[in-house]
């Protein structure tokens, strides 16, 4: 994770914006997270080192600019992730419209599909695609179980 953090803080500083104690504490939280996060859960795991709610705000949207993190709109809430040199920089989300949970789909044959309906796209269209957001919505496999528990 150590170099993770340092490839980020050489971004920031190559772009010439200072580095801060509440800009690593967001990006730590990011690099460390197993899904993706929405503000308010960023500033919850990190407002115990004074920082506000606007500042996450702030430090996420210039690690968007950066394009260091994603944004990934979703019914009314947005999710952060990190984009580069994450463990999996191509991948499909998937979210559940009953728990609200969010988690990467990452299939080597799907993300060929995926690579496939990009190269589709650019080459029909006359595009470059250089990133997109696929998110599916349903059912996760424990609700799915529930729900089906419930019903027999």
């Amino acid at each position: 994770m150590e170099k993770y953090l340092t490839w980020y803080k050489e971004i920031i500083k190559k772009n010439g914006i200072k580095n801060t104690v509440q800009k690593e504490a967001v990006l730590n939280v990011l690099i460390k997270a197993s899904s993706h996060l929405t503000v308010e859960e960023i500033y919850q795991q990190i407002k115990d080192v004074k920082i506000g709610l606007a500042t996450v705000y702030r430090s996420l949207k210039l690690f968007e600019d950066l394009g260091i993190a994603k944004e990934i709109p979703m019914g009314g809430a947005r999710y952060y992730e990190l984009k580069l040199f994450g463990k999996k920089p191509l991948h499909i989300h998937f979210k559940c419209m009953n728990c609200n949970a969010m988690t990467d789909i990452d299939d080597t044959e799907t993300n060929l599909d995926y690579i496939r309906l990009n190269q589709k796209v650019e080459h029909k269209m006359g595009l470059e695609v250089n990133d997109a957001n696929i998110t599916l919505l349903g059912l996760c496999k424990e609700c799915r179980e529930k729900l089906n528990a419930q019903t027999k």
